[in-house]
């Protein structure tokens, strides 16, 4: 990782992007590669029903691998039907399409309000959704970058409690993957690289 991050080979950072799937449970590909072309207006366009059953059916299945993990958090998302709360997460999700995408903070504070999910969980909905904007953040990502030696936000990140990512730990995570994207696109002249890929890579 060290190396790749340093790397001024546009080859080397394409291949370790397709990497990505070779890390990826057999039985998850399916909804990798349909999480991957997400319609984000259609998702917009949900009615709050609509929307309960993609995050029940799809993004929850897509995020928790583990089953015990995705059976507790669906657990929390049922909470909703369970009340009669569901305008709690219609009011969510306007929020989520009515916010200024640039502001990772109040992003990520109105995603992690849906039951079940913290700011990892939020972050990995919000990659999916504006893959241009925002990456996930994870245990897995923290270990990645702290593998790479001349990286400036690097002490900031030692501190960073990888079983417990706080929105400030989200917000500056999101950051560095931004301004990878937008150094590798300058790099190489392209609009190709997001937020969300240089994720896939970590």
């Amino acid at each position: 990782m060290n190396n790749l991050w340093n790397s001024n080979n546009h080859e080397d950072w394409k291949k370790a992007l397709d990497n990505y799937y070779n890390a990826v449970m057999s039985n998850h590909v399916a909804i990798e590669k349909e999480m991957e072309h997400l319609d984000t207006t259609c998702i917009a366009n949900m009615n709050v029903e609509e929307f309960y059953n993609f995050l029940y059916d799809k993004y929850f299945y897509w995020k928790y691998t583990a089953a015990n993990r995705l059976a507790t958090t669906r657990m929390n998302l049922a909470k909703y039907k369970a009340n009669d709360h569901l305008y709690e997460l219609e009011k969510i999700h306007n929020e989520i399409f009515n916010n200024d995408l640039n502001d990772i903070e109040k992003m990520l504070r109105s995603a992690s309000c849906i039951k079940g999910l913290g700011i990892a969980g939020a972050s990995g909905l919000l990659s999916l959704l504006f893959p241009d904007k925002f990456g996930t953040v994870d245990q897995f990502i923290i270990e990645s970058l702290l593998k790479i030696k001349n990286l400036k936000e690097k002490p900031i990140i030692e501190k960073m409690n990888k079983n417990n990512i706080t929105l400030k730990n989200g917000v500056i995570l999101i950051s560095i993957y931004r301004q990878k994207a937008n150094e590798l696109n300058i790099k190489f002249n392209t609009n190709f690289w997001t937020p969300r890929k240089i994720d896939m890579i970590l």
